[in-house]
């Protein structure tokens, strides 16, 4: 389970895997409904049959299913009110991320980057299930984009420009059809500009650079659209040509920042895989700062090989999938991290027709000690302000209230409180399965609540569970 349960008016919504949606009352635990969704013959996800949650808007619940649909249901009854396919599961489209809503618009992305899908972000009407607008992650043009030789960080990545040059010119680049490119998580919106954030993921294959020369837009990059046409605004790629997985996946997060001059702005903020947290200035996608590193990168940018070249830096990062929090008052972001060093193995491998293509495999580093952490960073400055370590990678998501605590769970099954200030751990709970959900507040009649799912998780293999805990403070 890695659903957010979302609490609307004293009733909790949570999805669980292949796509349940429960609503229960959010004091007692009273069930109300059930949805099932009728999941078609075929399925196509690299990660687990994981749901993230859904999206809630006057009176109506919106949901992405495994087989790529987008359903909408009544929120007072789970009754079905219309679905829309997506995309074609056969050619490796799915769907687990939460959809995010705005100005009458449901906004989801894809999943599919392992498949050889070509991404997007698409805009249906809420009311109709109409496609009001896509955006393509891949542009059908200039996906090649500048040759950048350094990450976002500066650091040269070893690329063979030249290579790639050749290789395009000989080749042609049609390849964007297959490119990757999906959107794992769920997308920011900024109203008062009509503008949507969103982080893209790899390229396809994962690891076969040779298959697509050139810096692979929009992969590995946050991207701004208008909300209302989906029209392009701008991007910035972090790891262009990315042979090592190491994608752009937890969502941004909208909150003021300092610019260079120490003036307070809107800004956007990402937790990459790379280990840095990014800042930059919401207007134009400039980037204002990157965190210090909050995880080991020795090694950093060593090319794959065929019998497998080592990173500290492991294929899941760095943050994962895991949405950070933000306390705006202490100026901190809070992102779950993992410590798991990894060979990287390259191999050539042809587009296999909506099947895994990874043009070769990443393996945990055999006798390596993993690890995680929970980590505070200052925003306006990029320094670590504190670390905790945790006995296992951390997957999940890290929750921030105002009264300066930081929630997150690990897969060992505690569920722990943190001083927000000092990242003192204050309270702990065993829930008996992976705590690898981000958690949730909310209040009912003037009472403070938390909750979060423990279910555990597919991609690091810890304890499975089916339960949701909540929590009074």
């Amino acid at each position: 389970m890695e659903t957010a349960p979302i609490v609307v008016d004293g009733v909790m919504f949570v999805t669980t895997s292949y796509n349940h949606v429960y609503a229960i009352n959010a004091v007692t635990g009273e069930q109300y409904w059930h949805y099932k969704h009728k999941i078609g013959p075929v399925s196509t996800y690299c990660c687990g049959p994981n749901n993230k949650g859904v999206a809630v808007s006057e009176g109506k619940l919106f949901m992405g299913t495994l087989d790529a649909k987008l359903v909408s249901l009544d929120a007072k009854t789970g009754k079905l009110l219309w679905e829309t396919e997506i995309a074609d599961p056969e050619l490796g489209y799915s769907e687990t991320m939460a959809p995010s809503v705005a100005n009458g618009k449901v906004l989801i992305g894809t999943n599919g980057g392992e498949y050889g899908v070509r991404g997007f972000v698409k805009a249906y009407d809420a009311n109709s299930g109409k496609l009001a607008w896509t955006f393509h992650t891949i542009p059908e043009k200039g996906h090649e984009g500048v040759w950048a030789e350094n990450d976002a960080t500066g650091r040269n990545m070893k690329r063979n420009i030249a290579a790639e040059k050749a290789a395009l010119a000989k080749g042609g680049g049609d390849f964007y059809k297959t490119l990757g490119g999906d959107v794992w998580m769920t997308p920011a919106v900024d109203v008062k500009t009509n503008t949507v954030f969103f982080v893209v993921g790899n390229p396809s294959p994962d690891l076969y650079g040779a298959e697509r020369p050139g810096d692979n837009l929009y992969t590995d990059s946050i991207v701004a659209v208008d909300l209302n046409t989906g029209n392009y605004k701008w991007h910035y790629q972090y790891v262009a040509h990315d042979v090592w997985d190491l994608d752009a996946v937890s969502p941004p997060i909208l909150v003021d920042v300092k610019d260079k001059n120490g003036k307070m702005i809107p800004g956007v903020i990402h937790g990459g895989k790379t280990g840095h947290i990014y800042v930059h200035d919401r207007s134009n996608g400039n980037l204002i700062r990157f965190s210090e590193p909050m995880v080991s990168q020795e090694g950093l940018w060593t090319l794959p090989t065929k019998e497998g070249a080592r990173m500290s830096l492991g294929a899941n990062g760095g943050v994962e999938w895991s949405p950070m929090a933000v306390n705006p008052g202490l100026r901190l972001a809070y992102a779950v991290n993992l410590e798991q060093p990894m060979t990287y193995h390259v191999e050539a491998a042809a587009y296999p027709g909506g099947k895994l293509w990874l043009g070769g495999a990443f393996k945990n580093s055999v006798g390596e000690e993993q690890f995680g952490n929970v980590t505070a960073v200052n925003i306006d400055t990029g320094k670590v302000v504190w670390k905790a370590r945790t006995d296992q990678p951390m997957i999940g998501g890290a929750l921030s209230t105002a009264g300066n605590l930081v929630f997150a769970g690990e897969g060992n099954g505690w569920f722990k409180a943190y001083d927000a200030k000092t990242g003192k751990v204050l309270w702990q709970y065993q829930c008996g399965a992976g705590v690898n959900a981000p958690a949730t507040s909310y209040t009912v009649n003037g009472k403070q609540y938390i909750a979060v799912a423990a279910g555990g998780n597919t991609q690091l293999d810890f304890k499975r569970g089916n339960s949701v805990f909540v929590f009074a403070l």
